[in-house]
């Protein structure tokens, strides 16, 4: 339990965090984000330990020596991959995962609600509110946010190829996608009901959203025992420009190409071994995917005021959040492009 300054950590509570950054995730600069992190949990009397990913599959070691070590938590500091990786060295811990949102489209912590600007974030776990959170499994793998087929999943593979990150990478490997692609037939068992559907997408969701306010499953609970199954029909181009307006203001549940519904597991079938996402990370997967929610098995630092999600209005609340950062990220830069060498380091 985190303390004040003025306050012994409690018997047999750790007071270590141990802070992960990936350096090289999203498109924003972390520099400061280590003496950020130590100031601000140094006033609550944790010790921050920090270690630097420079590999896939550094996160989740690291995260699993922490919570071996009994840390009382381990905060991400990168996008979704990151936070995917370190969230598999928790499971089943008692050590409590933290999101410093620096990705590209920043998901889980989108949907939990908390900020995209790292000092805000930081207030997200001083408030010290974790949930025991639900993920999701398919073939074994865990997801936290979204597992993913057909569109979405070669958007992600061709975008991972492009060296350039951000929305606007992505909005172009969108476009260069859907130029070229054929939706498939796929079916699905679940609920003791089986579906056999030619589909242009299914996404598998824990969280509500892709990233960046793509909302595919806006009401979607990590707490509830179930993941929200979206499947998108294949439609005419004219179709597929409605439903991605409609991603996007949280209406997708009404779309008539649209087929969503919960359930605690499900098995989809397809015609052979192929492209899929987890967490917004290319993966090839078997033709036939066995799907799993695993309940409350993550712990996670939350925001404790967050609200109902509500359509068009929590995109365009978002939205404006998204433009003020981005005005005070532009302001500080250009102050600093101002700054002598000297000044700048009195900043850091």
């Amino acid at each position: 339990m985190m303390q004040s300054k003025d306050t012994a950590a409690a018997p047999g509570v750790s007071n270590r965090l141990m802070l992960i950054i990936n350096p090289i995730s999203g498109t924003g600069n972390k520099k400061g984000v280590a003496d950020m992190v130590r100031e601000r949990m140094g006033a609550l009397s944790m010790e921050v330990d920090v270690r630097t990913t420079g590999a896939r599959g550094d996160a989740t070691r690291l995260a699993r020596e922490a919570a071996e070590g009994g840390y009382y938590g381990v905060l991400a500091c990168g996008g979704d991959g990151t936070v995917n990786e370190t969230a598999r060295g928790l499971l089943g811990s008692a050590t409590a995962l933290g999101i410093l949102p620096a990705g590209s489209g920043n998901g889980l912590a989108r949907h939990l609600g908390i900020p995209m600007d790292i000092a805000l974030a930081l207030d997200v776990v001083a408030s010290d509110n974790v949930v025991s959170s639900d993920f999701g499994s398919v073939n074994g793998n865990p997801f936290f946010c979204t597992f993913g087929l057909g569109f979405d999943a070669a958007v992600t593979h061709r975008f991972a190829r492009r060296k350039r990150r951000g929305l606007l990478s992505y909005a172009a490997a969108s476009i260069s996608e859907y130029i070229q692609f054929r939706p498939q037939v796929y079916t699905v068992s679940a609920n003791g009901k089986i579906l056999t559907e030619k589909a242009f997408l299914i996404a598998v969701c824990n969280a509500s959203q892709y990233g960046n306010n793509a909302y595919i499953a806006p009401h979607a609970s990590i707490t509830d025992g179930l993941l929200d199954i979206t499947i998108v029909h294949s439609g005419t181009p004219i179709d597929t420009a409605v439903m991605g307006m409609d991603i996007f203001t949280g209406y997708i549940n009404k779309n008539t190409m649209v087929h969503s519904f919960r359930a605690p597991a499900a098995v989809i079938y397809r015609s052979s071994a192929g492209e899929a996402h987890i967490d917004g990370e290319p993966i090839v997967l078997d033709s036939i995917l066995d799907i799993k929610c695993r309940r409350g098995q993550l712990k996670i630092f939350t925001p404790d005021n967050r609200a109902d999600f509500r359509p068009i209005i929590t995109p365009v609340k978002e939205m404006l959040r998204d433009a003020r950062l981005g005005l005070h990220h532009l302001f500080s830069r250009h102050i600093l492009a101002h700054l002598s060498p000297d000044d700048e380091a009195d900043l850091f």
